[in-house]
């Protein structure tokens, strides 16, 4: 049985959660330390799966203006709870509390290996979406 509450969380909670899921490869390497607590404090959306024990099992963070859109930035799962349905119930959380289904459209950069998932739960590739990237950009995974 897991919970899902919006939660902010310490950077150094988040960092550990990075660390049990496929989401830690998805940020540059520079300045990373600096950067993930300005991540957690500005998301307008900042929801949290936890397990019984209280431990973090699923994240789901994103942008929105409440009316129109909702830009998911960050969505993962512990890969020991992995298709127990957290992702499509944070999802679904964050798409209501934006502000339903028949007004906001869900954007999101998703992973290759993602792509499957969120095919599931009804989204298709998008050809219009645009963007601006001149940031230094080192891979690594959260470790």
């Amino acid at each position: 049985m897991y919970e899902i509450q919006s939660e902010r969380l310490t950077a150094g909670e988040y960092i550990d959660f990075l660390k049990r899921t496929d989401l830690g490869s998805q940020y540059p390497k520079e300045r990373f330390e600096e950067r993930i607590p300005r991540l957690l404090e500005n998301a307008s959306i900042s929801l949290v799966a936890r397990d019984e024990a209280h431990r973090v099992v699923g994240v789901l963070m994103g942008v929105t203006d409440f009316a129109y859109w909702l830009f998911v930035t960050d969505l993962g799962v512990d890969r020991s709870c992995v298709r127990q349905g957290i992702g499509r119930r944070l999802m679904k959380a964050a798409l209501a509390l934006a502000g339903g289904e028949k007004d906001i459209a869900v954007y999101l950069a998703a992973n290759e290996k993602a792509v499957p998932f969120y095919e599931k739960l009804g989204m298709k590739k998008a050809d219009e979406v645009m963007k601006y990237n001149h940031i230094e950009w080192t891979e690594f995974t959260v470790e």
